[in-house]
């Protein structure tokens, strides 16, 4: 079989579409002299983004992150090479009052367009009340905001990412296609161990329900034996999967975690413990960070779920120049996750 690039097979299978356009909002809360501003910013920005010199300010929740570290790594060069945009990137640290600080900061500079990883989705209104006083139009990534928060500026706030419902889904999906269906233990149940992200984020919260809702729409019988935050770090997966496995040893089947990172975590806790991947347990990751997949490819992870970086990224860039050059924004463009299997990881793990 004739091996594509990843990058290319990630950009032949983004599936990008626009939900609609949300019905307008009221009256804006912003006073007279804010709207003469916002009429001037937005004046600026079509025409910096007509020469080809648009300012766009990047807020990611914290760069110690894997899957952001690839997102923005590829949002940055994209800008820069297809728009010749003036970017500049920062690091909210995981702090979101440091993160509104730095959105305070590029609304100073009168940046024309901002892309806008939260820290906390709970944060949304605050940002937008912000950027809509300011007049400054900005894309969300990666963790969405409440409807009723992208109701609050029709057509210069946008969502940019992937439905986790389906990524939790295909996690169980997964499981389910396995020989036994999950269950090693042979109790007729699957007894699992979940290592969540964020809670308060709604992938986190989607990807956690939708795994286990999957199996049971299939007819298997789950129990949840241990559930603990991670807060999608590797570390931290590596000390929840020890703490679970050494409390219930060889009950457990299963491990789901909410992102590749906690499951390289996780996977290092399972070889510590003795158990072997796919012989008398399984795991479960999202993102498909390349070392998880080579992982999946010769067996020692069961299986992960592309978040396609490259479609996300390239997306939120075209929809975040559009913004800039004064064009109103659809609210939501989502881009499909991918199931990464033993049967088509070879396809994902050919050089960039």
């Amino acid at each position: 079989m004739k091996m594509i690039s990843r990058r290319d097979f990630l950009k032949a299978s983004a599936v990008v579409g626009a939900t609609g356009v949300l019905t307008a909002c009221g009256g804006s809360s912003a006073s007279t002299a804010a709207s003469s501003t916002a009429a001037s910013t937005a004046a600026s920005s079509t025409a910096a983004a007509a020469s080809g010199s648009a300012n766009v300010g990047v807020c990611i929740y914290q760069f110690a992150d894997n899957f952001m570290t690839l997102y923005r790594t590829e949002l940055e060069k994209y800008l820069k090479e297809t728009y010749n945009a003036d970017v500049t990137v920062v690091d909210g640290k995981n702090d979101q009052t440091e993160q509104t600080n730095q959105i305070n900061s590029f609304i100073a500079e009168g940046v024309d367009v901002l892309i806008v990883n939260l820290v906390q989705s709970t944060s949304a209104a605050t940002v937008i009340d912000l950027v809509e006083a300011a007049g400054i139009p900005t894309v969300f990534i990666n963790r969405e905001p409440s409807e009723e928060d992208m109701e609050k500026w029709t057509g210069k706030i946008a969502y940019v990412g992937a439905d986790a419902r389906q990524s939790g889904t295909f996690q169980g999906e997964i499981v389910a296609a396995t020989e036994n269906k999950g269950d090693f233990n042979g109790n007729g149940t699957v007894d699992y161990v979940m290592i969540m992200g964020d809670p308060e984020n709604v992938d986190a919260q989607y990807r956690t329900e939708y795994s286990i809702k999957a199996l049971n729409d299939a007819g298997i019988t789950t129990n949840k034996l241990f559930e603990q935050r991670g807060d999608w770090l590797q570390e931290n997966g590596q000390q929840l999967a020890a703490t679970a496995l050494a409390q219930f040893g060889q009950d457990v089947d299963v491990i789901f975690c909410n992102n590749d990172a906690m499951a390289l975590g996780a996977y290092q806790a399972i070889v510590d413990a003795g158990r072997v991947v796919n012989e008398d347990i399984y795991l479960l990751g999202v993102d498909a960070l390349a070392e998880c997949v080579e992982m999946v490819a010769n067996g020692t992870m069961t299986g992960t779920v592309l978040n396609d970086h490259i479609g996300q990224s390239h997306t939120a860039a075209d929809v975040a120049i559009q913004a800039a050059n004064g064009e109103e924004m659809n609210a939501y463009y989502w881009v499909d996750y991918v199931k990464v299997t033993a049967e088509n990881a070879a396809e994902f793990m050919t050089a960039e």
